[in-house]
């Protein structure tokens, strides 16, 4: 009769390392939902985020086997143009692309970040930097 009276120990489940980077890879994957993922393998959806942000700071710390794959950011610099009395011809405008790509552009600028999702129209962007320079 006591072993009735205590209540029941929750036992910890372990989770193999290769599971864990299983899901965190499928994760990763484009259009991939970290909660139908977790909810597939009976597994909360919050660990599986902790893993993910654990492999992106092993992967930022340069731990990670994916690292060549990580997207690179340049630095870039605005100067003024020379001010002179006489108003400078526009920039030249490229023409559009006849089908212009999905990606993401971002930008960091005087203490902001500018991010740019999907397909950016050409003109719109020659637009914005030009704008951007006006404002240096």
């Amino acid at each position: 009769m006591a072993d009735q009276d205590t209540p029941s120990r929750r036992r910890r489940r372990d989770h193999s390392p290769e599971l864990k980077r299983e899901l965190v890879r499928q994760c990763l994957l484009p259009g991939a939902s970290v909660s139908s993922i977790a909810m597939a393998h009976g597994i909360n959806a919050n660990l599986v985020f902790k893993w993910r942000r654990e492999h992106r700071a092993a992967e930022a710390a340069g731990a990670g086997p994916t690292q060549a794959s990580a997207p690179l950011l340049l630095p870039i610099t605005l100067t003024s143009a020379p001010s002179c009395d006489t108003a400078a011809p526009p920039p030249p405008v490229p023409t559009p692309c006849a089908t212009p790509t999905a990606g993401s552009i971002e930008l960091d600028f005087a203490g902001a970040r500018l991010r740019l999702h999907g397909a950016v129209d050409p003109q719109s962007l020659v637009a914005l930097l030009t704008a951007l320079r006006s404002l240096a």
